[in-house]
């Protein structure tokens, strides 16, 4: 132990700190080198104190749910993981609304949907992700997004400040919002839903459940869609148009299922998926014109 995890686990409990931590066992792409320091702060208190210490001691800090849109570097982090995930994840029900912690997976916040007959959320039930990284995203699929159903966020600021915002001004958009500009932690917040039949909204749910396992590659590791969609065209369909289904390097390769997915067939290097990522991306413009865009955020060192 050394001064800075002294201090960490001070502020956490030592059983809630990690040292040289693997991010591959943090991360649905199961790739990445260790972080220096993996903390799970159990209070809004405790997360305060993490991101005062780090600022403080120009420690590099980032935070993360469960690492679903995530690319970690084999190098890994230098620099202090925080995680809000299962130790930041109560969801409570007030009418028609839901109430949702960050660390919350959309799944789960999808069931109790179903389980107090409240439809809107039924798009999301299948997204692997935590509900603060889907509103930092603005997280969505088969024609809904979060911006459809919420009604406010609160977020922390980078000195522990808390406060709530409006939908209005998260500046929601096609996988983007404000939080990652202004370094803001989204702690948690409001959905709007409303009433509906419990019968109809899980007929919904199973059928958008078949349409993934029908077309996604659920079967590997990955992030889901790799890349965002460019305006007036598909991504998986550039891809496959550039003749680059099933293209590989070492255990990463472009899914044979679905284009838009980079995966790991089991024994991927973080390195392996940037190298399938930068060669699509070359080869699609070569080929087309069209920058493709990464929805996977990089952290970490790639070349």
């Amino acid at each position: 132990m050394n001064a800075v995890s002294d201090k960490l686990a001070s502020i956490a409990g030592p059983e809630n700190l990690m040292v040289n931590e693997p991010m591959r066992l943090h991360t649905t792409f199961r790739v990445g080198g260790p972080a220096d320091y993996f903390v799970r702060p159990q209070t809004i208190d405790q997360l305060a104190a993490l991101l005062a210490f780090c600022r403080e001691n120009e420690q590099p800090c980032y935070v993360i749910g469960n690492g679903s849109n995530l690319l970690v570097s084999d190098e890994g982090y230098r620099g202090v993981i925080i995680q809000l995930f299962q130790n930041h994840d109560h969801i409570r029900v007030e009418g028609t609304r839901i109430i949702a912690q960050s660390g919350a997976m959309l799944s789960r916040i999808a069931s109790l949907a179903l389980q107090e007959g409240l439809t809107g959320f039924e798009f999301a039930s299948g997204i692997p992700g935590t509900f603060g990284g889907a509103c930092v995203m603005n997280a969505g699929a088969y024609g809904g997004e979060l911006k459809d159903v919420l009604v406010s966020v609160s977020v922390m600021d980078q000195n522990g400040t808390v406060s709530t915002i409006s939908p209005e001004a998260m500046e929601l958009g096609y996988r983007t919002s404000r939080f990652p500009k202004n370094q803001e932690i989204v702690l948690e917040g409001t959905l709007s839903l409303h009433q509906g039949d419990p019968a109809e909204i899980r007929a919904n749910m199973m059928e958008l459940t078949a349409k993934r396992k029908e077309k996604q590659p659920l079967e590997f590791a990955s992030a889901g869609s790799t890349f965002k969609r460019p305006a007036g065209y598909f991504a998986g369909k550039l891809i496959e148009d550039a003749g680059l289904r099933g293209f590989s390097v070492g255990g990463a390769a472009v899914s044979e299922k679905h284009c838009g997915f980079v995966v790991n067939k089991g024994t991927a290097s973080a390195a392996d998926v940037w190298k399938v990522i930068t060669h699509v991306q070359e080869e699609v413009y070569r080929q087309s014109g069209v920058q493709l865009q990464t929805e996977v955020k990089l952290l970490g060192s790639f070349s």
